[in-house]
């Protein structure tokens, strides 16, 4: 599943391709993917400018004239991509925004389709059920705020933050000393930082808008490198459940 980096490279994408275009159409192809949306809804999106694209959590955020804000999520395989006219749908093509004057088309791909877009009043949405009980954001979180649940870190980004951070999966979040806290504050900003500045992580179908595949995955320390050299000790990485997810590190440099 994109995780932060991943989806705020698709945001940062999204940014210099359609902010300030007047949409012109939404085309929703697959009825599972409007959530709590109606066609007549999206076409109250025609006639107005893309204005702010952000990303909170996992979601994407497209801020539009007229007061609607499209929210998104890609889950395990959505994709958006900017393409040519001429590029016909696939079938997992499930959504198609047209703009004005702009002969390329945002085509909205999701091989799994557990992806989904709605649309949603822009001065409500802190409000809303799918933002209000996100954390808060890990690359604006200060020291003294870590305590809190963070937004938009995954599996992947976890295990490269205890590994940088040399802690243990299994340490209790209340029992680290302040030097710990520290410096998995400074981890977490160095991998996601690090991560963002290679356009994420391809394990599988993650791209960005133009189809270009992220490259932190050859930066692993820890994530998906059972049986392999630790790059510090050379001890072989484990591979352990915690809670409904694996977790990956160093029984020696993380030491219990």
């Amino acid at each position: 599943m994109p995780e932060l980096p991943e989806v705020e490279t698709v945001v940062r994408g999204l940014r210099t391709r359609i902010l300030g275009l007047v949409i012109e159409g939404v085309r929703v192809r697959s009825p599972h993917l409007s959530r709590d949306t109606s066609a007549a809804d999206w076409r109250a999106l025609r006639g107005n400018a893309v204005r702010r694209i952000r990303r909170r959590g996992k979601l994407i955020l497209v801020d539009c004239e007229g007061g609607w804000t499209i929210v998104c999520h890609l889950k395990m395989t959505g994709q958006f991509l900017f393409s040519p006219i001429s590029v016909r749908p696939d079938k997992h093509t499930h959504a198609v925004f047209v703009f004005r004057n702009e002969p390329r088309r945002l085509r909205f791909k999701d091989v799994r389709k557990f992806g989904f877009m709605c649309l949603r009043r822009t001065d409500g949405l802190s409000r809303d059920p799918l933002l209000a009980a996100l954390g808060p954001e890990p690359l604006k979180v200060s020291l003294p705020e870590l305590g809190a649940v963070l937004a938009g870190i995954g599996n992947i980004y976890a295990d490269e933050i205890l590994f940088e951070s040399r802690l243990h999966p299994f340490r209790r979040a209340g029992d680290l000393n302040p030097a710990e806290v520290r410096r998995l504050w400074r981890a977490m900003r160095g991998v996601l930082r690090r991560a963002l500045r290679l356009g994420g992580s391809t394990i599988r179908d993650f791209a960005d808008c133009d189809g270009i595949e992220g490259e932190f995955q050859l930066e692993f320390k820890a994530y998906g490198r059972t049986g392999e050299p630790c790059p510090r000790c050379g001890r072989p990485i484990e591979r352990l459940r915690l809670g409904q997810r694996s977790t990956h590190f160093c029984l020696r440099c993380q030491k219990a």
